[in-house]
C-alpha cells in the first residue's frame, strides 16, 4: 500500500485543499507514470508542473542536445547547459525541486521501432513535440495501448491544444488526416509553449484525478496577441485509418465480456 510521507503531506498540503483533491487523490498521482515527449518549449514547463504537484514517475525523452537559441523559451535549460543533453539538463532541476519523484531521462530518438517501448505502462502521455510525423507515432500507440494522450502545438503568439482519450474521442487522425505544413524553424514567442505546456500539465493531472473536464472532443485555439481563447468540437471520422480498427475491437471484447 502507497503512504504520503510527512514532508509529502507538507508538501502537496495546498493543492490537496482542492475539492476532489484529497489524501487519495494525491497517492494516484503518486502512483502514475507520465511520459514527457519531448523536452523542448512545450516539455519544460509540462514536466516542472507535473514534477511539482507529485506525478511519481516522469519519463523525459528528447534526441537533443540545449543551444543558445533554445534558453528564451525552454526554461529547463540555462547557461550553463549548453551542449548539455536536454533530458539530463531537465531532470537536474526537477530533481531539486522535487526529490520525492523519480525522473528517468532518455536521450533517443522516438521512432517506430521503439516508441512502443517509451510508452509502456504510462498513465499519461505529453505531446510536446514540434512535429507531426512524431505526433501521428503518438497517436497510433495511444490507441493501441489505450493510453490518453494531450496534444499541443506552436505558432508565434499561437497556440492549440487537445486531450485524446482512446474509446471516449476522436483521435489525432480523425482531427487531423493530413499533416498540417511545417517548416523547420518556425517563429515562437517563449511565453506560447510556456502557458501551453502548463495547460499540458493541469490536463494530465485532471486525467488522473478524474475532476474537471478535459479538452476530449474539443480543440482548444488561443491568439495572445489579442488574448483571444476558443474551444471548438473535434468529431471523430468512423472511417478513420488509426481509431476505426480498435474501436471495432473494443466494442468486440465488451460483447464478448457480456
Amino acid at each position: 500500500m502507497i503512504n504520503l510521507s510527512n514532508s509529502e503531506m507538507e508538501r502537496y498540503d495546498r493543492q490537496m485543499r482542492i475539492s476532489g483533491w484529497g489524501e487519495e487523490d494525491q497517492k494516484k498521482l503518486k502512483q502514475s507514470k507520465v511520459v514527457i515527449m519531448g523536452v523542448g518549449g512545450l516539455g519544460c514547463p509540462a514536466s516542472i508542473y507535473l514534477g511539482a504537484a507529485g506525478i511519481g514517475n516522469l519519463v523525459l525523452v528528447d534526441k537533443e542536445n540545449s543551444e543558445l537559441s533554445n534558453l528564451k523559451r525552454q526554461i529547463l535549460h540555462w547557461q550553463k547547459d549548453i551542449g548539455k543533453p536536454k533530458v539530463l539538463s531537465a531532470k537536474e532541476k526537477i530533481g531539486e525541486l522535487n526529490p520525492e519523484i523519480k525522473v528517468e531521462a532518455l536521450k533517443t530518438e522516438i521512432t517506430e521501432q521503439n516508441i512502443d517501448e517509451l510508452a509502456s505502462g504510462a498513465t499519461v502521455i505529453v505531446d510536446a513535440m514540434d512535429n507531426f510525423k512524431v505526433r501521428f507515432m503518438i497517436n497510433e500507440v495511444s490507441v493501441k495501448r489505450g493510453i490518453p494522450f494531450i496534444h499541443a502545438a506552436i505558432y508565434g503568439f499561437q497556440g492549440q491544444m487537445t486531450t485524446i482519450v482512446p474509446g471516449k474521442g476522436p483521435c489525432l487522425k480523425c482531427i487531423f488526416p493530413v499533416a498540417p505544413p511545417e517548416a523547420e524553424r518556425f517563429p515562437v514567442a517563449g511565453v506560447t509553449p510556456g502557458m501551453l505546456g502548463i495547460l499540458q500539465a493541469a490536463e494530465a493531472i485532471k486525467l488522473i484525478l478524474g475532476i474537471g473536464e478535459p479538452l476530449i472532443g474539443r480543440l482548444l485555439f488561443f491568439d495572445l496577441e489579442d488574448m483571444t481563447f476558443i474551444t471548438c468540437e473535434a468529431k471523430g471520422d468512423s472511417n478513420c485509418p488509426v481509431c476505426k480498427e480498435h474501436r471495432a475491437k473494443r466494442k468486440t471484447d465488451k460483447k464478448t465480456a457480456l
